[in-house]
């Protein structure tokens, strides 16, 4: 079992050299996805900036697949100072920050292109300021791309989800949405679903292609339904701890180290939704199109229920749905 108590004391002797000191120090980023995905890559772009910048005095090393531990463990590792840096799942903060749910209300957004201009509105960067009540400084964000299901059989319409076990984030609206289409939403550590769609565990997965494409899911699971149903960013933070340490200018510095990766990540992610597409019809996925109408009218009642259960949700959604 993960220890996160010997962790955090582990990194945090590891850690006794400070960003204003002659020395260098090299910060800790870690995040759960595997190095082909657009959040690993955001944030290699971001660590060759920050070294740039700093002339080496400022560097970061990355964890990609968990090796910090999952999202809610790396939160605890950045409230207690012991790393510095995270990507993590917009779902995962959610738990802690309810108005993060405001990404997953179902089609309020039709891209990632929509979805990261989104993100740039004030409703989208009070969202990150509203991070700092729990020991988190929201830098940004690294959208993967929209939400789609990847299946062992074929799904064409919106009956062929009823009874289906889908593999889905373990959040209330994703709850909510797949329970909606008469699914089972099942919470399952994203390395445990290969075994679990070739034992039989899984029918279908709620995913990214960067992550069907990354992980290879498709190899168990070779049939595609594009539902384009969620947005879903990674939350890029640092540790508050950490970032009161520094001073105004390096707080800047990594700042602006990290706005121009994040930049380059949304335009590299909007291409990478056409390219993973291609990559599977190659690998011979056979790609499903589905009525998004009828899956439109079907999440109706979850956006009202989430938009009357908090004011900033219900403020998101009115200024960025279509």
């Amino acid at each position: 079992m993960f220890n996160i108590k010997t962790l955090i004391t582990s990194l945090a002797l590891a850690s006794t050299v400070t960003l204003s000191s002659v020395q260098a120090e090299t910060l800790r980023l870690g995040h759960v996805t595997p190095p082909s995905h657009i959040w690993h890559k955001t944030a290699d772009r971001f660590a060759e900036n920050l070294s740039t910048a700093t002339s080496n005095e400022m560097n970061i090393k990355i964890f990609p697949l968990s090796k910090l531990g999952g999202h809610n463990q790396m939160i605890d590792l950045l409230q207690s100072g012991a790393i510095q840096l995270a990507i993590i799942a917009a779902g995962s903060i959610s738990n802690r920050s309810d108005s993060m749910n405001a990404w997953f209300l179902p089609y309020t957004f039709s891209d990632v292109t929509e979805a990261a201009n989104a993100s740039q509105s004030a409703q989208g960067q009070q969202l990150l300021a509203d991070l700092r009540e729990h020991k988190l400084v929201g830098l940004g964000y690294s959208f993967a791309g929209m939400r789609h299901v990847i299946s062992t059989d074929p799904i064409t319409d919106i009956d062929g989800f009823a009874n289906k076990k889908i593999r889905s984030f373990p959040n209330k609206v994703f709850n909510d949405w797949w329970k909606s289409l008469g699914a089972a939403p099942t919470a399952l550590a994203i390395g445990d679903v290969t075994s679990a769609l070739t034992t039989n565990l899984l029918d279908g997965v709620d995913v990214d292609l960067d992550i069907i494409v990354g992980l290879k899911m498709y190899q168990q699971a070779p049939h595609l339904t594009v539902t384009n149903h969620m947005a879903f960013p990674g939350v890029v933070v640092a540790s508050e701890k950490w970032w009161n340490k520094l001073s105004t200018e390096e707080q800047q510095t990594v700042m602006t180290a990290f706005k121009e990766a994040e930049v380059w990540g949304f335009e590299q992610q909007a291409k990478a939704e056409i390219s993973n597409l291609e990559k599977l019809r190659s690998a011979g996925v056979q790609v499903h199109e589905i009525d998004r109408s009828a899956l439109k009218e079907i999440s109706s009642p979850i956006i009202e229920k989430y938009k009357a259960s908090n004011e900033a949700i219900s403020g998101f959604y009115t200024s960025h749905a279509k």
